[in-house]
């Protein structure tokens, strides 16, 4: 079974908790497991808060799209700003940097199992992508076999 969701929202402060409660309540509903469903949720408030500290340019707005693959999570989020330097990714094998700005980047890689972060090719926004394999619980609604 294949679920997905997508949000726009607005570039203000207010709608990080507000991503972050969307997606508890669905992981919840759907039955993962709730040490998955924090990290998830603390990978994707990092996320959004950068979409809403960095992303200003042509519009207003990010959006969040989450999607549930098998036993998988894709969560994306994407602003209009001007994405990362140079299209340049991070990697993890970089040290851990505890200078002011970036550490996001290194929680979302630590809360991930696979995490990209990259501009859109039309406009240079940034996209943040992470995956993140899912336990359920016993009575969970979408559980994998």
């Amino acid at each position: 079974m294949s679920v997905w969701w997508s949000l726009q929202l607005r570039r203000e402060a207010a709608s990080v908790p507000l991503a972050r409660r969307l997606l508890l309540g669905s992981m919840e509903a759907a039955g993962v497991d709730a040490d998955i469903s924090h990290e998830m949720s603390v990978a994707l408030s990092e996320a959004c808060s950068n979409a809403v500290r960095h992303g200003s340019g042509q519009s207003d707005v990010y959006r969040v799209t989450a999607s549930v693959h098998g036993d998988v999570c894709r969560i994306e989020v994407t602003d209009c700003g001007p994405g990362f330097p140079g299209g340049a990714v991070v990697p993890r094998s970089e040290p851990f940097d505890l200078q002011p700005g970036g550490r996001g980047l290194r929680l979302i890689e630590a809360l991930s199992d696979a995490v990209t972060f990259d501009n859109q090719p039309e406009s240079g926004g940034a996209v943040v992508t992470f995956d993140k394999t899912l336990r359920w619980r016993e009575d969970a609604l979408l559980q994998v076999s």
